[in-house]
């Protein structure tokens, strides 16, 4: 049986209820493979600094791939609660553990010159979150796709807009899906931002003040696909807020999705009736046959609780902390990981809730021409025409509502002359009666949309401009990630190419790929 590796100065090994609270063993599956591959380059700058000689470098790396393909294999870490070697603290000793129990400690206990666990376990979580950025970025473009696809299927489909859950002015189904393209865009940059402050290697700070072994920092950090070096070996062992914003990133975007998810919760109930969600994307009742509930979409909205939450159970995890790394800190780590998760089923669901769900433009469009949700154009027309101050066209219109509203929501067009005339009269406003019946009879929904063409209005000629602006970015971004992935896959194929040159079997033969 091995020992617990870093119980030099103890003279006995950890109680086992105490080695249980202080495992992460667990949590550390996520990143098992970035420490080996951390590891790898390790190992592979002391060979090149002359720490290890070639023998046992080979050794080493023949064992760590051992570790590597079985764990690729099964999805688990060779079956750690079944041995001696449970007794580990997290799997960088647990790794250690393994390679010293295959080779010996007298070549397996080298692999450590020159770094801490506290270099090591933030190196892996920032290879780690690399990985996520990428692939959270490249999940949002797919919704925003999503969006941009379904847009151009209802230029045309009017609906009305809101505010405070009132019907404000006309648009279309389009317009609306765009302003959460334009949302998610944002949320895009943010999150993409965080990669390249992740993209610097902390291996060689050591456990806070650096080592006095000649370590190449430059060498390793290009093996790892790093972009540069961490400057300071306090910081870059202690400090943890590119993560914290990372998640604080992740929790905007959240509330995003939730947003829509709300959106579409109620234009799918009976009273909107303004979608209807695909029946792979809804649940159903236990008791009440004719329920078609929007579950996955209430589950993202609860599940944005819980990443917010997770965010501020991170800040108030290091805001007393001083300088230097502390064990409080190895409980972010199942914070960054089920936040990304959850980050990443969100967003895959969102994606396949929009490209299935189903428009009922007529009860759109019935909602749109029952509102009054022309007013405010009525009153611009006038403006314009008359050269009226909109402070008394904004009277006239209200009183003509008013009207409308007490005769049983009758529209603006069904009111009669007389009745048009009265108000007129009432707010001191000198309109030829008949202009103003044409005027409000002419502007429809549809016109309305033509008349508003400000910049980023729902004129059916600004969303086409807004649907070509986010296709462009979305071109950008997709580029920055291609790079960033084929940067990272050619470092990783390098790292690989060194390992196996460096990497002999007891036969003598190179280990094949």
């Amino acid at each position: 049986m091995i020992d617990i590796l870093y119980r030099s100065r103890q003279k006995e090994n950890l109680d086992k209820n105490v080695l249980n609270f202080l495992s992460s063993l667990n949590e550390d599956a996520n990143i098992l493979s970035y420490d080996i591959l951390g590891t790898q380059a390790h190992c592979l700058m002391l060979h090149k600094i002359g720490i290890l000689t070639s023998n046992e470098l080979s050794q080493i790396l023949s064992s760590l791939r051992k570790i590597k393909f079985d764990s690729k294999n099964r999805g688990k870490i060779q079956n750690i609660r079944s041995n001696e070697l449970y007794l580990s603290e997290d799997i960088h000793e647990l790794i250690e553990s393994i390679v010293i129990q295959d080779i010996g400690l007298d070549i397996g206990g080298k692999m450590h010159t020159g770094r801490s666990r506290n270099d090591q376990v933030i190196l892996d979580i920032r290879m780690k979150l690399r990985d996520d950025i990428i692939d959270i970025c490249e999940l949002i473009i797919n919704v925003i796709k999503s969006l941009v696809r379904k847009s151009k299927e209802h230029t045309n489909t009017i609906i009305s807009l809101y505010t405070h859950l009132q019907q404000a002015q006309i648009g279309t189904v389009s317009h609306y899906l765009l302003s959460y393209s334009f949302t998610l865009l944002r949320d895009l940059e943010r999150v993409s931002s965080s990669f390249e402050k992740n993209n610097l290697s902390p291996l060689g700070s050591c456990a806070i003040g650096g080592t006095g072994i000649p370590i190449d920092r430059n060498y390793t950090a290009s093996l790892l696909g790093f972009k540069g070096l961490s400057e300071n070996s306090i910081d870059a062992t202690s400090s943890r807020d590119s993560l914290i914003e990372y998640l604080s990133f992740l929790s905007i975007m959240m509330s995003t999705l939730s947003r829509i998810a709300e959106d579409f919760i109620l234009w799918s109930t009976s009273e909107f009736n303004y979608i209807e969600l695909s029946d792979k994307y809804s649940s159903t009742s236990s008791v009440m046959p004719q329920k078609k509930n929007p579950d996955p979409l209430e589950i993202i909205r609860s599940r944005t609780s819980i990443v917010m939450g997770m965010l501020m159970s991170s800040l108030s995890l290091i805001k007393n902390l001083p300088s230097g790394y502390h064990r409080d800190l190895q409980d972010l780590k199942p914070l960054l990981s089920k936040s990304t998760t959850i980050v990443k089923e969100s967003l895959s669901i969102m994606k396949g809730v929009i490209d299935t769900f189903i428009v009922n433009e007529k009860n759109t469009c019935n909602s749109a021409n029952k509102s009054y949700g022309v007013s405010l154009d009525i009153a611009e027309q006038i403006v314009i025409k008359y050269n009226i101050p909109f402070r008394k066209v904004h009277k006239l219109m209200g009183a003509l509502v008013q009207h409308a509203v007490k005769n049983e929501n009758i529209s603006l067009s069904e009111i009669a002359k007389e009745d048009v005339n009265k108000i007129l009269k009432f707010t001191k406003i000198k309109i030829d009666v008949d202009e103003l019946m044409y005027i409000i009879k002419d502007t429809t929904p549809e016109k309305s949309l033509l008349l508003r063409n400000s910049y980023g209005s729902p004129n059916p000629m600004q969303q086409k401009d807004m649907v070509n602006s986010i296709e462009k970015s979305l071109l950008v971004y997709g580029k920055v990630i291609s790079q960033r992935k084929e940067l990272l896959d050619a470092a990783f194929d390098n790292l690989e190419k060194e390992v196996i040159l460096n990497t002999i079997f007891d036969n003598k033969k190179k280990i094949k790929h």
